[in-house]
């Protein structure tokens, strides 16, 4: 499985970035996947998912602000960011859970914490 994600830059508070991840190995239709940051010296957090039946869930730090979706003709999960915000800033990953099974709601994002194939990252700056 290879993760590559690309879409990560520089904005001002209230901008918008689309974060793309291309997958090879694995297809991303009805799969549990999503996308997490991690800023220094905090811990990874969850900031989207999609389950295997296609239901996002996002925090609330993010509701609102953040859409997850997938191109599955492009084989190519997304993340949309508008109003975006200093605390945004963080380095963007993408993961996706394993094939062996279907994940749903919570299910979903647990499965991925507990091992999932990752991508190498992109940073995403917002300053004020």
């Amino acid at each position: 499985v290879l993760l590559v994600e690309s879409g990560g830059g520089s904005v001002q508070t209230g901008g918008s970035l689309r974060l793309s991840c291309a997958a090879s190995g694995y297809t991303v239709s009805s799969r549990c996947m999503g996308w997490f940051r991690q800023a220094p010296g905090k811990e990874r957090e969850g900031v989207a998912t999609t389950d295997s039946g296609g239901a996002a869930t996002y925090p609330d730090s993010v509701k609102g602000r953040f859409t997850i979706s997938k191109d599955n003709a492009k084989n190519t999960l997304y993340l949309q960011m508008n109003s975006l915000k200093p605390e945004d800033t963080a380095m963007y990953y993408c993961a996706a859970a394993p094939t062996t099974g279907r994940y749903f709601g919570p299910y979903c994002l647990q499965r991925i914490e507990r091992g999932a194939a990752w991508g190498q990252g992109t940073q995403v700056t917002v300053s004020s």
